[in-house]
């Protein structure tokens, strides 16, 4: 991702970029005419011209790096006082900016340089706990549809065009991202489609851009290990409907914090509700068929058909829609755009293996949050004419708070639950696993509850006991979605949940398996 950078970009006088970061300029004995062609947060990533960003960090200070930053070609660097101060004691003689916070600055340097504030590219960015990624999907997919050239920025991957990177986090940094929307300009990209993470509010990835439409989808517990209070992660989602990060905004007004945003925003915005009991600008009926839906204001109504079950991804769906409405797509266009299937990765992603077709439905998802696991499960039982069982755990060195609640809403909606590990990273699997049935012993249902070690284990184990189970029995493997790795210990070994059922499916049928496809 770091590497992608537009192919030419224009040389930006280093005075020019003080001035609008309003930084002290140093030269440090370079002349007066210091040019710089890119801006990088690692010295790893840095190209020559480029202006070094030493930030600090948790562990250590950027500019203890500016000197392999300027041996890669780095002509000057942004840092506050206490880089100053690294970089004369290490004797290295760049030009630099100094600011209070260089964080926040980075943006702006970076539109800057990269002369993004005036592309030729319309934004959507979509926040939210639940959604983000499949409604990112959805308005891509129906932007295609439509004729345009997209790019998309996300969780599982990074889209230029036909182009695919897998993507490291949510929302890139500051830096990367601005190179990114240069990158998919100069190719033709007309619409680019991003999720924003409350992260990359927080600690400013997305600075210096402004989205033409921002989308909020549902705010739930999640992420309280970093932003503490459920305040300060909605004041974070809502710092996107400002007038400094988005145009206008559509906002879905199910949960409180949806109605609160609604009522604080300071751009236009547009609401939608899917509940009977709710005012909003437009209101989603239910249709025919349980993947159908209407969304209407009362004057305008478009027919719509969800390509992902659940209540959720016709939510999903809906604002899909009012973001084509809200670009200028005609309703029938919208509509009938649409109906194009997303394709989602680890979204309600159903593993389908030949020749085992008489074994138990198994789909993957995402889902790493109370709610969401609740939802999930709750689309997949008007499928299940036998055993629900749903497989899951939880992340360590993550908000704890959530574990015992996701054991609960998966022993309240799930016939059977097998806990097992999700990235346990820094912690001890069998500690995470026991809050997690803690959790689910609390509900009190009568849910049959396992604890299985070892997570190919007991995807293994959830099949199997689905088949016992009976015909029409559904597995749902929920917490990992797209992701090809465990995280255990420090290291990340390659995993992947739709392989590991693919790999227990065909052992059930007594057929080889023959790797990941």
């Amino acid at each position: 991702m770091s590497s992608l950078r537009p192919s030419s970009t224009r040389a930006t006088p280093l005075s020019v970029v003080a001035d609008v970061v309003g930084g002290e300029l140093t030269l440090d004995g370079a002349g007066s005419e210091v040019l710089v062609r890119g801006v990088s947060l690692s010295s790893a990533d840095v190209c020559g011209g480029d202006l070094y960003a030493a930030l600090p960090g948790a562990n250590a200070h950027g500019a203890a790096y500016a000197a392999a930053a300027a041996e890669a070609g780095a002509v000057a660097v942004l840092t506050d006082a206490v880089g100053a101060g690294i970089l004369t004691e290490q004797g290295v003689a760049l030009p630099r900016i100094l600011v209070e916070d260089p964080r926040s600055h980075v943006g702006a340097a970076a539109s800057l340089v990269y002369g993004t504030a005036d592309l030729p590219l319309r934004l959507f960015g979509v926040t939210g706990t639940n959604g983000k990624t499949t409604t990112a999907y959805l308005v891509s997919s129906a932007l295609t549809a439509l004729g345009h050239v997209t790019g998309l920025i996300g969780t599982v991957e990074t889209r230029i065009a036909d182009e695919r990177v897998k993507s490291v986090r949510t929302t890139p940094e500051a830096t990367v991202l601005h190179a990114l929307l240069a990158v998919m300009a100069e190719r033709g990209v007309d619409s680019c489609v991003m999720e924003v993470s409350s992260h990359a509010l927080s600690q400013h990835r997305v600075d210096g851009v402004v989205y033409d439409v921002a989308l909020f989808t549902n705010l739930s517990q999640d992420h309280l290990d970093f932003h503490h209070t459920m305040r300060e992660y909605f004041l974070a989602k809502a710092s996107l409907f400002t007038p400094e990060r988005s145009r206008r905004g559509i906002v879905c007004v199910d949960d409180e914090w949806g109605r609160e945003l609604a009522s604080v925003a300071t751009v236009p915005v547009t609401t939608l509700t899917s509940r009977p009991d709710l005012e909003a600008d437009w209101r989603m009926l239910p249709g025919p068929e349980p993947a159908d839906l209407e969304i209407t204001d009362g004057e305008t109504s478009l027919s719509l058909r969800s390509a992902l079950p659940g209540d959720f991804n016709r939510v999903n769906t809906a604002m899909a829609a009012l973001a084509l409405l809200a670009s200028g797509a005609p309703a029938h266009e919208a509509q009938s755009a649409l109906l194009a299937d997303p394709h989602v990765p680890g979204r309600m992603e159903r593993v389908v293996v030949e020749g085992c077709e008489a074994l138990p439905l198994v789909v993957v998802d995402y889902a790493h949050t109370p709610e969401a696991v609740g939802a999930a499960l709750k689309a997949l039982r008007p499928a299940t004419d036998g055993a629900l069982v749903v497989v899951l755990g939880a992340g360590g060195d993550r908000d704890r708070g959530k574990r015992a609640a996701m054991g609960r809403a998966a022993a309240q909606a799930a016939d059977i639950v097998v806990v097992t590990d999700d990235n346990p990273r820094s912690e001890e699997p069998g500690a995470i696993r026991a809050a997690v049935l803690a959790g689910a012993r609390e509900a009190g249902t009568a849910a049959e509850l396992h604890d299985v070690q070892g997570r190919a284990e007991a995807i293994q184990a959830g099949i199997r006991r689905a088949q016992t189970a009976g015909q029409g029995s559904v597995v749902a493997i929920v917490g990992k979605g797209h992701e090809t790795g465990q995280e255990v210990a420090g290291t990340v070994y390659p995993f992947d949940d739709r392989e590991e059922a693919r790999r227990a499916l065909l052992a059930l049928a007594g057929l080889p398996y023959g790797g990941a496809r």
